[in-house]
């Protein structure tokens, strides 16, 4: 899925005209960003948690020729999922699993609205 298809996703389910649904989508990464850059963890409820890590200097290996070499210090952004978000994906695919733990990609995920995100989204019903 890439950002246009987001924006596409908002566009039509939110209601919004394309210019605005590309704007809040512009405005949430952009939040994210610059919240992530301030080195402060995003939190979204019922989705998972992005931060930044700092990692040290290693010694690691060249794996074409198996040479040590230093990787310098550096940071990165790592992602966990909530257990919401884990359990409603696996949910969503486990029955495309075999006896022998192979996937079936060719069977579609199990239909009905994810909890993860059930929060963000309105409920027809109401």
């Amino acid at each position: 899925m890439t950002k246009a298809d987001i924006v596409e996703r908002v566009y039509k389910e939110a209601g919004f005209s394309k210019k605005e649904a590309a704007d809040l989508v512009d405005l949430v990464f952009k939040v994210i960003k610059d919240t992530l850059a301030r080195g402060e963890k995003v939190k979204i409820s019922g989705f998972g948690n992005f931060h930044l890590k700092d990692k040290d200097d290693r010694v690691g290996r060249n794996p074409q020729t198996g040479e040590a070499m230093m990787i310098s210090a550096r940071r990165v952004l790592t992602f966990k999922p909530s257990q919401i978000l884990k359990e409603d994906i696996t949910e969503r695919y486990r029955h495309r699993i075999d006896d022998k733990g192979k996937e079936d990609t060719s069977i579609p995920p199990k239909e009905g609205k994810p909890r993860a995100l059930s929060s963000f989204l309105n409920d027809e019903n109401e």
